[in-house]
């Protein structure tokens, strides 16, 4: 019987009932984990906040829209997560909860920032640069409209992000920095085919150019205002009117004072039709200082009352906002107590799945190792070879496997393996034995020297990484391995087994990079590794380091180790080809 025949047909088996055991686990994780995200309910509420959004309800909007962050998974359906928290974040503010507006744009960032679509990174550092605008903070504001403009995103998305910059340096009074930033817009061709973005820009110019004493400035006031005029009121395109009418009071204060105090009766009127409080106080604000008599009453009263109603509507929404988080928080912690308690079962149950499991391959592998020995003993062709096989197996089972066999039964008699410590401990124990076994296995096996090659030795290297150990491979499949002689292939490989071997039980490392480049006639192989690195005095053959020299000088080759202690280990490998 032909033993590699034999050892792959065994291989193939033990994988499978690996495979089981662990999709066995892994089904029953998936289940558990499922049946915390339920889509029909995240539609469901999905639907209703768009609905009170929509219909200005934005307390019932940001109930909802808290229902579907505590179920949703921002990884798995990103676009319906930052509808949601746009949602959201906009209720916050348009009730003046800023704080926890900006609480809300953070998480969501947080979610966002992997993405490598930008758009959405875009999208709520512009959120954050409003809401601290909102707040009057401007060089918060600019910070964040100039952060939001470095992200990779279309021109005419981008284009808001400049109308803001502008509008914020108004706002700070630098008018000669707007005007610098707004003027170019005029010929932008994005933004003349968007009829609000222009509008907004002619205004704004316009006013720049007021306060600089630019003649130019009644023109660009008045072409914005017209624009605004002929917008559709029926969809609410026409609420930018209230910037004209700011604007306009402004210019004609000084030179008409009847025209102004007309332009403060319209922004009232305007921010009466769109249930803008804050357009209302600015407007009773201008109408106050321009009137006397039973018109200052008036207004003076209009503008306490509405004060006094803001704050109120304003107070009860952070405080029914500020319930609602509570509320989610304690929801969201009693959800995880109960997910942590599935996971504590599902974790005992995958334990006693790859107990079974490991058993069997230990048992199989030992078994198929002695079979081979007895098989191998009986080929007298092969005497000598098996005899020098089978001695250095046996010690190598002696010495790093039968001990590590012994303990761990020892340790299963005497321990409670109900404990969860002690079962971990116990798989540790195992996962030694069967790396160990499988390295054992791979030091002595038939290396192919064909079409499979490269296959076979990056999943070689690849067989060393584990929890500890992150193995990076660079350059394998650019070298053209079939212009390389079977010798030096075999070589490479062994040299490679046992760097890695040697990494493996004295390095300490947590990070191995392999690099293959071809450079004119010669194959250069690069090895690094981070851990506790080499004591050439006393180490070099104590790990196998004379081995891999001799094993490259026979193929007449050269090795340099870079002595670095306590750096890691670089390691330069050139041969020829």
């Amino acid at each position: 019987m032909n033993f590699h025949r034999f050892y792959s047909k065994l291989t193939i088996l033990v994988i499978a009932i690996l495979a089981t055991s662990l999709l066995s686990c892994e089904k029953k994780k998936k289940t558990a984990e499922g049946s915390t995200y339920k889509p029909q309910q995240v539609d469901k509420y999905f639907k209703l906040a768009n609905q009170f959004y929509d219909n200005s309800k934005y307390d019932s909007a940001f109930y909802y829209a808290t229902k579907i962050k505590l179920i949703i998974n921002p990884e798995k359906d990103l676009e319906k997560y930052t509808t949601t928290m746009f949602i959201l974040i906009t209720s916050q503010q348009l009730q003046g909860d800023y704080s926890g507006a900006e609480s809300s744009i953070v998480e969501t960032l947080s979610n966002v920032e992997k993405e490598k679509s930008e758009r959405y990174k875009y999208k709520f550092y512009t959120m954050l640069g409003y809401n601290y605008t909102c707040q009057s903070n401007y060089n918060e504001a600019l910070f964040y409209y100039k952060k939001a403009l470095s992200f990779k995103v279309p021109k005419k998305r981008k284009l808001i992000s400049i109308i803001n910059i502008g509008n914020i340096y108004k706002q700070k009074k630098q008018f000669k920095k707007a005007i610098k930033i707004l003027e170019p817009l005029l010929s932008d061709k994005n933004a003349k085919q968007n009829k609000y973005y222009y509008a907004g820009i002619l205004n704004d110019l316009g006013f720049c150019y007021f306060k600089t004493g630019n003649p130019k400035a009644i023109i660009y006031l008045n072409q914005s205002l017209k624009m605004n005029y002929n917008m559709d009121s029926t969809a609410d395109d026409d609420y930018d009117l209230t910037t004209n009418y700011y604007s306009l009071y402004h210019y004609y204060l000084k030179k008409d004072k009847t025209k102004a105090i007309n332009f403060a009766k319209l922004l009232y009127k305007k921010g009466t039709q769109y249930n803008n409080p804050d357009d209302r106080l600015l407007a009773l604000n201008f109408l106050i200082k321009n009137s006397t008599g039973e018109e200052l009453k008036k207004y003076s009263l209009n503008y306490i009352n509405l004060n006094d109603s803001i704050t109120k509507v304003r107070q009860k929404a952070k405080n029914y906002f500020a319930k609602l988080k509570y509320d989610s928080k304690k929801e969201k912690e009693e959800n995880l107590k109960l997910k942590a308690e599935k996971e504590l079962q599902q974790e005992l149950e995958k334990n006693k799945n790859i107990i079974i499991a490991f058993t069997i391959i230990l048992i199989l592998i030992i078994f198929s190792f002695i079979y081979y020995y007895l098989i191998e003993k009986n080929k007298k062709e092969k005497l000598q070879t098996a005899y020098q096989t089978e001695i250095r197996i046996a010690k190598k089972l002696h010495d790093e496997l039968a001990n590590e066999i012994y303990q761990t039964i020892n340790f299963a008699e005497t321990q409670d393996l109900s404990s969860p410590n002690v079962s971990e401990k116990l798989l540790e124990n195992l996962d030694s034995i069967y790396t160990t076994t499988r390295n054992i296995s791979r030091e002595n096996n038939f290396i192919e020297t064909g079409s499979l090659y490269t296959e076979n030795l990056k999943e070689m290297i690849s067989s060393f990484n584990s929890k500890t150990v992150n193995i990076l491979i660079n350059g394998l499949e650019e070298i053209d391995w079939k212009s390389i002689s079977e010798l030096k292939k075999i070589t490479m490989y062994r040299v490679i087994q046992e760097l890695m071997v040697n990494m493996k039980k004295h390095s300490q490392s947590s990070l191995v990079l392999i690099s293959f480049k071809k450079q004119e006639n010669s194959l250069i192989l690069n090895y690094y590794d981070n851990g506790i690195g080499i004591n050439f005095e006393k180490q070099i053959k104590k790990n196998g380091l004379q081995n891999i020299e001799n094993r490259i000088v026979s193929i007449n080759g050269s090795i340099t180790f870079e002595e670095n202690q306590n750096k890691g280990v670089k390691t330069s490998i050139i041969i020829p080809i």
